[in-house]
């Protein structure tokens, strides 16, 4: 075994999510160990999988990630971080951009891009915000419909309970997520039934 190693780092955003994709891309880098945030924002600094790999990271290894936005989504967070990991003596790589963060180029690159994908983000955040504004406005709520309000399926929803169905298979007759389901009969996420 050589004196380095390569770690792959995924993250999705949300708990429903899944990071096959991810990894199956990654697969071929072959890396010896695979870090996974599993329903954490990639614009939190800190996130428990990615601060393990950080920790566990020594002189030599390399991170390889799928795309940009899965190791940050702030473009001043993502260079520091690899900044961070190039001062240490250790390499980075996104797949799919084709960016390594070695050299003038690739560093260059990976300035402009990640530059970018933050300008689409705070565009899309901005156009979020002005529709939202419009829609109050109207005398809109922003937002989903809430399921609950519904009086005949929290009803519907009740009984299929007290016949012992799981909250994701009442989501499924009712219509509803199973998180909506756990809200309108007031059950503990926690609690199993």
């Amino acid at each position: 075994m050589p004196g380095w190693e390569v770690f792959e780092y995924s993250r999705v955003s949300t708990l429903e999510q899944n990071a096959d994709l991810q990894h199956a891309a990654l697969m071929a880098a072959g890396c010896d160990r695979i870090f996974v945030d599993h329903g954490v924002s990639g614009t939190m600094a800190s996130r428990p999988e990615l601060n393990k790999l950080l920790e566990h990271l020594r002189k030599g290894d390399e991170v390889v990630v799928w795309k940009l936005d899965r190791l940050g989504r702030n473009t001043r967070n993502l260079l520091a971080l690899i900044d961070d990991l190039e001062g240490r003596g250790m390499h980075f790589q996104s797949v799919t951009e084709g960016i390594s963060a070695t050299g003038s180029m690739g560093r260059a690159m990976l300035t402009v891009i990640s530059a970018f994908a933050q300008l689409e983000r705070d565009q899309l955040a901005e156009r979020t915000r002005a529709g939202m504004a419009v829609a109050a406005a109207n005398g809109r709520k922003a937002g989903r419909r809430e399921v609950t309000s519904d009086h005949a399926k929290v009803k519907r929803a009740r009984d299929l309970k007290a016949q012992g169905l799981a909250p994701a298979d009442i989501g499924k007759i009712i219509g509803a997520s199973r998180a909506t389901v756990y809200r309108s009969l007031n059950i503990e996420s926690s609690q199993t039934v």
